[in-house]
């Protein structure tokens, strides 16, 4: 999906799991408003995109390559992202690795790759937090359960961690139509299973050059907020912002705040 000016400097916004461009419904008309040239696409393995077998297709270097060669489709050498969820860890992934594209990288609600796991060791609770992660790396299981019941599992799971209202009957429709295009749940399950063939985490350089905005809904109910800090730690220029009623899926419960972010941090 695209907006804006054609001649309007680019933002690639990049959603998390389990959504698809829907999930910036509400960004692309007000960053478009603003002069920017947005383009929300459907990231490797969801929705309408591509679904290549085999793990070596979701690591993170392939997936940023997949950014990378949309900007080069679009004539664009420089350009923004904003990232949420596995799209805000790709983001930082593309802003460590390839500061000569990337102008700024906004993200929101995703810890940086290269800090999760010291993070983790140092926090047991986040730990139990991603017990999911570890349920994903089963085998045809983990399909079968997000699968029964129209995709209940995962319906509920936007419902449930979000405030009430957040996700609505026509929302959860959109989102079940994407979760049933043929090979949709192991391609995105796939973002998880690679993180085996990344032992150890991504060779990313420690420190970010690119400047960096943090945007974090602290009732996250799988991601500690202080990953926020931790994130922002390997950042020579950023800033954080913490939305404290706001949950994981930020973007869509404080639309207003979250545009007023990244409208004076991208403009």
């Amino acid at each position: 999906m695209a907006a804006g000016p054609r001649d309007g400097p680019l933002v690639v916004l990049l959603h998390g799991f389990p959504e698809f461009w829907y999930g910036w419904r509400y960004q692309l008309g007000p960053l478009a408003a603003a002069g920017l040239r947005v383009v929300a696409p459907d990231l490797r393995g969801y929705n309408l995109s591509s679904k290549p077998r085999g793990l070596a297709n979701y690591v993170l270097d392939a997936l940023a390559d997949d950014v990378l060669g949309l900007a080069d489709a679009l004539g664009r050498s420089r350009f923004a992202i904003v990232g949420h969820d596995w799209g805000g860890v790709l983001a930082w992934h593309l802003a460590a690795r390839d500061p000569a594209r990337i102008e700024r990288a906004a993200i929101l609600n995703a810890p940086h790759p290269a800090t999760m796991r010291a993070f983790a060791r140092a926090h047991p609770g986040q730990l139990a937090r991603s017990w999911y992660v570890a349920f994903f790396q089963l085998s045809a299981l983990p399909e079968r359960v997000l699968r029964a019941g129209a995709h209940a599992w995962l319906a509920n799971g936007l419902t449930g961690s979000s405030r009430p209202g957040t996700f609505g009957e026509a929302d959860l429709a959109n989102y079940r139509r994407a979760w049933a295009q043929p090979g949709a749940l192991t391609a995105m399950l796939a973002w998880y299973r690679a993180v085996r063939l990344q032992q150890p985490p991504p060779t990313i350089p420690h420190r970010v050059e690119v400047p960096v905005r943090v945007i974090w809904g602290d009732g996250d109910r799988f991601l500690d907020h202080r990953l926020a800090e931790a994130g922002l730690a390997a950042c020579d220029r950023g800033d954080v912002h913490h939305l404290r009623h706001a949950s994981h899926w930020v973007q869509h419960e404080e639309p207003d705040e979250v545009n007023r972010l990244l409208g004076e941090f991208l403009v």
